[in-house]
């Protein structure tokens, strides 16, 4: 049993399973949120307290707040359940003197020039890219890399804020529409080619658990165009999974990944073949991919971090099932889709948000997998389907 008091900040609502399961390891779990997530279904019954702070903090409103609680609390660990609160743990870390991830490795996971730049310096394939300073390295890069481009912003999270940029023209327009945040936002090659992610769990700066699969459309046509987002477990020691799974731990050990979960994104080139980092994150994936990590797998990443964080050096993690996982969502036009016709037994996973369908599905043959998400792709598009701006689609 632990005896650590762990905060958990989530800006979103997720991470349950991490907090049920420090709860049932016998940490006293803490959890602090903004006031419109206030009234969702935290598991609360594994929780010593729940706290709101007003929406949109500052990250000093957040270190004021923490500071007034940890008056009559000692907080032995924080730790983000999303993205956007990676920064933010970071921070507090420092401020508290506490261990985990510092501000300087946090930037390789949040800031995407940082994580660009320090990928270039280990040997790692990344898109050509400049940071949006001087104008005559943006002419440069222009001259060399061909269009389309991508002007990213570099803190934002998955596909939200990214730009297709077809023509200079359109890229100075939008350069100027940026005005003084310009330098806030990357600029890099458009690399058509298959998306994979790799979602792993590190003790002392080694991987010693990951799970390698392909998306179907990629993310960010998901994100801006709409559709349906698919995802399914490579085959493994076969094909391109040994050589993402080598990558992936690459890439790990350059950012400097010493305990907890990790997402990176890659793709692999259309014309070249060439696997090339896209993304990567300090957590566990969105839209699902805990659960289809877990039908893969039977490991759960959000209750493995959570076991990192009370064992330390000492994790182990169980034994993975050699299964493979397929995953389907997308936004749907009926609040509470209708998933009768879908019979197949090989279904473990219903998505619960309203207005979206989505399924996880598992099976001991991978290419079983395959074909239930291909077909399950056309009948939600008949069945579901429906879209939104681009803000709104499913999060990756």
């Amino acid at each position: 049993m632990s005896d650590l008091t762990i905060l958990c900040l989530a800006s979103y609502f997720k991470g349950q399973r991490f907090m049920q399961q420090a709860h049932k390891r016998g940490a006293k779990v803490y959890l602090l949120t903004i006031e419109k997530l206030l009234g969702h279904a935290w598991p609360r019954e594994a929780l010593a307290d729940v706290f709101a702070q007003a929406n949109e903090p500052t990250l000093a409103d957040t270190i004021r707040t923490v500071s007034y609680l940890a008056r009559e609390r000692k907080f032995d660990r924080v730790v983000p359940m999303d993205d956007f609160d990676v920064e933010t743990a970071a921070a507090l870390r420092e401020h508290f003197r506490l261990p985990g991830m510092g501000d300087t490795t946090a930037r390789f996971f949040r800031d995407k020039l940082a994580m660009r730049v320090r990928a270039k310096e280990a040997g790692i394939p990344v898109p050509d890219f400049t940071g949006v300073f001087h104008h005559d390295d943006v002419r440069a890069f222009t001259r060399r890399t061909p269009p389309p481009w991508m002007n990213k912003p570099r803190s934002q999270a998955g596909a939200t804020g990214i730009t297709k940029v077809t023509s200079e023209e359109q890229l100075w327009s939008l350069i100027g529409t940026q005005n003084d945040l310009q330098s806030f936002h990357l600029l890099e090659e458009y690399l058509p080619g298959d998306v994979y992610h790799v979602d792993s769990i590190t003790r002392g700066g080694e991987v010693v658990f990951a799970a390698a699969h392909k998306c179907g459309t990629p993310p960010f046509d998901v994100a801006h165009g709409g559709g349906i987002f698919t995802s399914v477990a490579l085959e493994r020691g076969k094909g391109d999974e040994p050589a993402l799974l080598a990558l992936n731990a690459k890439v790990l050990k350059a950012f400097g990944l010493e305990y907890g979960a990790a997402h990176v994104e890659f793709i692999k080139g259309r014309k070249d073949g060439k696997l090339t980092m896209l993304e990567a994150g300090a957590r566990v994936g969105g839209a699902h991919i805990a659960e289809l990590i877990e039908a893969s797998t039977g490991l759960n990443p959000w209750a493995e971090w959570a076991d990192v964080e009370i064992d330390g050096a000492s994790y182990r993690p169980a034994p993975a099932r050699a299964e493979y996982g397929g995953l389907i969502i997308t936004l749907a036009r009926q609040e509470r889709p209708d998933f009768s016709a879908y019979t197949d037994p090989e279904i473990v996973y219903h998505a619960p948000e309203a207005s979206h369908a989505g399924l996880v599905v598992r099976s001991p043959d991978a290419a079983r997998t395959a074909a239930l998400i291909a077909s399950y792709t056309e009948r939600f598009r008949a069945d579901f389907m429906t879209s939104l701006p681009a803000a709104s689609a499913p999060g990756h």
